[in-house]
């Protein structure tokens, strides 16, 4: 298991070692934070292995800082509309310690991301200000109240001024890992992780002025112990609050660790994603906010053309995909598949024939997902073969064609639309044209898909996969 010790010493010549160090986390929540995948269709098993909420926080948040180039605004909300907003284009204008401005360099910021550039002024104004903020990992989200964070702290004063509450210990340790990188230069910023295995002598007092934890722990520490005084806190930040909610416990905790804390603590909640049960627990724990939202990208249809093959069984899908795949010019194919067993089935007879293919599914631990998409991405695979863990949150630039295999289903055996749109969204991204193919092994499956073209109001069009002219035809569309 990495210890509180090894991620704090984390730097970016170590970048390297991340993997294994992902693998030494071998990510470990309870029961309690497990979330479905997908179900397989009919035999009503679990197509995947449950994957929790924070490992999939956790997989995202790696790959996405290095996946991803952000073009997505911001929307601000707030009380006051008649009260200035600014943002900025450099982080010399926000006037930083230079010692904290020389970390962020270092860490290789060299300018403010979309959300830095909008929440920052507001996070360092004084008085301070409330936010709530929501932003895909990989936008800068992290580094954005870090640095706010530690721009409040009075390092004369040997006591904790800020909390920093992630939902898991992995979490927790990546979080602090970078707050640790951004104040390298400041020596008298100190840290202390509130996680399992940290244990403090009864009586003692915390010095250091940044605590970065897990609630159980933070809650133990400042209202059972009373190692610190809460009422000294400046800062209180609550990231991966969707990650948060859906873990049993972490809400109450949350909200009683809150309620201890002075009406002057500034108070930043960040969430990934923003939906009403979301929000609910933002009102509780965040009063009179500013709230930022990054607009996401148009998924737009536009400029990705679908059609569909007609086929009579899993061999005759495989067929059309072997001759589309060597008719059409590709840079990279994602194909996705409905259960496990047909995902590996797929890939045994890709490989056979000679193709660089990779796979992924839930099975696969953190580590090795991680493993497999940094191939892909580095393109030494050029078709990766997966379930529904891929649909989400991962943009690899270079993909042009996206294959449904099979066609997504919801528990209720409609047509799912919003995977479908974020299966085929893996393609045309940052306006590129992109291929959506899908197959169709009967009538069931054709009036699915007719289902998906009258939810979106767009035509998907047949394809002769034994016509190799009109298959050809694709790359000059």
């Amino acid at each position: 298991m990495a210890t509180v010790q090894d991620w704090a010493k984390y730097t970016d010549e170590q970048e390297k070692s991340l993997y294994k160090k992902v693998e030494d986390i071998k990510v470990s929540t309870s029961s309690s934070e497990k979330i479905n995948v997908s179900k397989n269709e009919g035999a009503g098993e679990t197509e995947e292995p449950e994957i929790s909420a924070a490992e999939l926080s956790l997989m995202k948040k790696i790959l996405r800082s290095k996946l991803i180039k952000s073009t997505n605004d911001v929307e601000v909300q707030r009380n006051d509309p008649n009260s200035p907003l600014y943002s900025v284009k450099s982080f010399e204008e926000l006037n930083l310690n230079p010692n904290l401005l020389k970390g962020v360099y270092a860490m290789g910021f060299n300018s403010p991301s979309k959300i830095q550039e909008t929440a920052l002024p507001t996070l360092l104004a004084d008085p301070p200000q409330n936010m709530i903020a929501q932003s895909q990992s990989g936008t800068g989200k992290t580094a954005a109240f870090v640095l706010a964070s530690l721009s409040r702290v009075d390092s004369s004063k040997s006591f904790p001024q800020v909390i920093i509450l992630s939902p898991t210990y992995e979490l927790a340790l990546q979080t602090g890992s970078v707050a640790k990188q951004m104040a390298k230069y400041c020596d008298d910023i100190k840290f202390r992780f509130a996680v399992r295995g940290e244990e403090i002598s009864k009586g003692e007092k915390i010095t250091e002025q940044v605590i970065v934890g897990t609630p159980g722990k933070v809650m133990d520490w400042a209202l059972r112990y009373r190692f610190f005084d809460i009422q000294k806190i400046r800062v209180f930040v609550l990231d991966e609050a969707d990650v948060m909610i859906a873990t049993q416990g972490h809400h109450d905790q949350s909200i009683r660790v809150h309620k201890q804390l002075s009406k002057d603590c500034q108070m930043m909640l960040f969430s990934a994603t923003y939906d009403q049960e979301v929000m609910d627990f933002a009102e509780i724990i965040v009063s009179n906010p500013v709230i930022i939202r990054l607009r996401k990208e148009e998924e737009s249809l536009d400029n990705i053309k679908q059609f569909y093959v007609v086929c009579k069984n899993m061999d005759e899908k495989f067929s059309a995909l072997s001759n589309i795949y060597g008719v059409i010019s590709i840079g990279q194919a994602i194909v996705f598949c409905h259960t496990r067993r047909t995902a590996s089935w797929l890939s045994e007879k890709l490989t056979k024939e000679g193709h660089a293919v990779a796979l992924l599914s839930g099975d696969l631990q953190v580590d090795q997902r991680l493993a497999v998409l940094n191939r892909f991405r580095d393109g030494k695979e050029k078709v990766l073969i997966t379930t529904n863990v891929c649909a989400r949150g991962i943009d690899i630039d270079q993909v042009t064609v996206v294959v449904n295999f099979d066609l997504p289903i919801d528990q209720a055996g409609r047509a799912d639309c919003e995977t479908y749109l974020h299966r085929i969204g893996r393609t045309g991204r940052f306006g590129k044209v992109g291929l959506a193919i899908n197959m169709v092994d009967g009538p069931r499956t054709l009036a699915l898909l007719k289902q998906i073209a009258d939810h979106f109001g767009r035509n998907i069009l047949k394809l002769d996969a034994e016509d190799v002219d009109e298959i050809e035809r694709l790359n000059q569309d």
